[in-house]
This record gives structure tokens, C-alpha cells and sequence, in this order.
């Protein structure tokens, strides 16, 4: 049965990179789009500045944009994306969950509330089922899912593999972030040309919080933080779509690179369409992963793991993803799928 689905903040980097994702998507239909107030009742191809790097849909650009709300949303829309801004969703996601919708969510609001389920589906899908109990005590029909942040979802991959291998007790992260992280409009180009930036406003905490709960233990109704310490250090590179990552982790057992890599080979993903075949990649060459090379592995939605080496108490290693696609938009898309697959729409 095809879902007729609808996003909200379409005409956004990562709207419309979920438009480009679900438009040809087999199981998904786009029914609904919406943008702020000065587009709505516009075709969408006059009321979004398509910036990605192919041609926007046809059946896609004639849609007419509505505004944010439930009202504007048609009854029959199965599943909604969102892209909104932090503080926009923080007010309009629950709107649409307490009128009866289903949200699939890349805004940062609420993921670490603790009955909204922030997932990735080959690492905590069993963390879905905590929207029984958000249903319960919000009293609402619909419900909300949260995808973590794109520094996060790089990361977390690997470190799910390695945890259940040999247990992790410190995590220590330096990141070198794609200007396309920021949004178009984010960081102008006097800013980021010759130079990297030592600062992204919020982004340390995210890593440092989302990534615990992520890997942290579900008992049916709660989730447990994981107990390992994590440190974050974020940067803005020149790069314009990929995160690169440098990661240092301290094990509780013993470990050797032969056999964090076989760990690392051995993770799997998830029988959803758009989950890799190969979650991830490890490269022997010294210098991989790259942003420009590596980036679009699995269709993006792969995470490669390189540089893997020993240290005193465990290991390092560098791993990358694509932030745009495995980090935002096809997370959200996935965690749909997800959403479709364990019968809550």
C-alpha cells in the first residue's frame, strides 16, 4: 500500500533533499508540502529556490505549498517529514501529533525528551516502541520520531559496533563539518573560504548527549543513557557536503585493529529500502575516507571508517557521512520506513 506522505519546510536544503529522496521512493507518494507564510499558495517550483543537483521533480513543482499548519494538510496524509527550523517545530510538530499525524522529524527539538524515541534504525529500532508510552501520557493519536543530529549519526555507526565488541568507556570526537550543515544561508563564503571555523553553536552538546542515548539501554517503556563519557569538538571546513570525524574511544576489553575491523565490517543494516546494504565501509588505505570521494558511498547513506589504529586504552579512527543524506533527509526517510514497517501510521 503506498503512504501518501507530506513535509513540512519543503523548500529548505533538507526538504528538498527529502523531496528528491521520496519522490522516486516506491512505497512513499507526496501528497502535502509546506513552507513559511510568504510562499504559501504558490506552485512549489516558484516558491522554492531548488538548489539541489538534479532537476526538481515535475509532478513535485506544480504541488501548492500550504502554510505550517494541520488545517493545511490533507486528512488522508499517512506521514509527515519535518525539516523545520528548531524553534518552529518545537511548536508546530506537536500540533500536527496532537491533531492525529505522524512525524518523522530532522528538527533538533525534543530529542532528548524521554518519550520521544530518537533513532537509528540498524542501531535502536527497539527504541521505536517508547511512542506507546508518549501516546499514552500526551494523550495524542499521532506521534513523534526523531532523527539525531548529522555530526551524531556519523559517528554513532561505528561506535554501536564497537560497544557491542568490546564495550566502550570514553569517547572523544574533533569533527571537520560540511558548510552544507549549516544551511544555505549559514556560513558565507568570507567566512569559510581559507579558514575553518573552531565553533558550531550547540553542536558539541548534541554529539555529547544524543550519542548516549542512542546507544543507551531500553527496558520496553524507558531509555537508559549509555554510561560512557563523551567529548565533543566541532568544526566548519570548506567541504561542501560530508562530515569527516576523528575518533578516539576507550574500550572495556582488549582490542586489535584486525579485530575492530571485522566488528566494525560485521555491523548490519536493516531490511528497509532505503537502509545500505553495507552500513560500513572500511578502508586500509591510510588517507580514507575522504568527504569528495567517499561521501556518496551506498547512496549516501553509508558510513566509512578509516585510519583504524590502537592506543593505550583502545582505539582511533576517522569515519565519514554524508550529512545532507545519511544525516538528515534520508534518516528521516528511513526512520519513516521504520515507522511504516512496525504498523504506527
Amino acid at each position: 500500500m503506498t503512504v501518501r506522505v507530506g513535509v513540512l519546510g519543503a523548500t529548505g536544503a533538507v526538504g528538498q533533499r527529502l523531496i528528491q529522496l521520496l519522490e522516486p521512493h516506491s512505497d512513499f507518494e507526496i501528497a502535502a508540502l509546506t513552507a513559511s507564510e510568504s510562499s504559501a499558495g504558490k506552485a512549489y517550483r516558484e516558491a522554492a529556490k531548488w538548489r539541489i543537483d538534479a532537476p526538481i521533480p515535475e509532478d513535485v513543482a506544480e504541488i501548492e505549498v500550504g502554510a505550517t499548519t494541520p488545517e493545511d494538510v490533507p486528512d488522508d496524509v499517512d506521514l509527515i517529514f519535518s525539516s523545520l527550523p528548531s524553534g518552529v517545530g518545537a511548536e508546530v510538530e506537536p500540533e500536527f501529533c496532537e491533531a492525529g499525524y505522524v512525524v518523522s522529524s530532522n528538527s533538533s527539538n525534543g530529542r532528548m525528551d524521554e518519550d520521544v524515541p530518537l533513532v537509528i534504525p540498524e542501531v535502536n529500532a527497539d527504541h521505536l516502541d517508547v511512542l506507546e508510552r508518549q501516546r499514552e501520557e500526551r494523550g495524542w493519536d499521532g506521534a513523534l520520531l526523531k532523527n539525531p543530529n548529522c555530526s551524531t549519526i556519523t559517528m554513532v555507526p561505528p561506535l554501536a559496533a564497537l560497544d557491542e565488541a568490546f564495550g566502550l568507556t570514553d569517547v572523544r570526537v574533533s569533527t571537520l563539518q560540511a558548510v552544507s550543515g549549516a544551511g544555505y544561508d549559514g556560513v558565507t563564503s568570507m567566512e569559510i573560504i581559507d579558514n575553518a571555523i573552531p565553533h558550531i553553536g550547540g553542536e558539541e552538546e548534541k554529539m555529547e548527549t544524543e550519542s548516549r542515548k542512542l546507544l543507551g539501554g531500553f527496558d520496553g517503556t524507558a531509555i537508559e543513557l549509555h554510561g560512557m563519557d563523551v567529548a565533543a569538538s566541532c568544526n566548519r571546513i570548506a567541504t561542501l557536503d560530508g562530515h569527516l570525524e576523528n575518533v578516539w574511544v576507550d574500550t572495556e576489553d582488549d582490542v586489535t585493529v584486525a579485530d575492530a575491523e571485522d566488528a566494525l565490517r560485521s555491523a548490519e543494516g536493516i531490511d528497509l529500502p532505503s537502509s545500505p546494504d553495507q552500513l560500513i565501509r572500511v578502508f586500509d588505505e591510510p588517507d580514507r575516507p575522504q568527504p569528495r570521494l567517499d561521501r556518496n558511498i551506498e547512496d549516501g547513506m553509508g558510513v566509512a571508517v578509516g585510519g583504524v589504529q590502537e592506543t593505550t586504552d583502545g582505539l582511533q579512527f576517522n569515519c565519514l557521512a554524508h550529512n545532507t543524506m545519511r544525516g538528515a533527509a534520508g534518516a528521516s526517510v528511513l526512520n519513516g520506513e521504520l515507522l511504516a514497517a512496525n504498523g504506527y501510521l
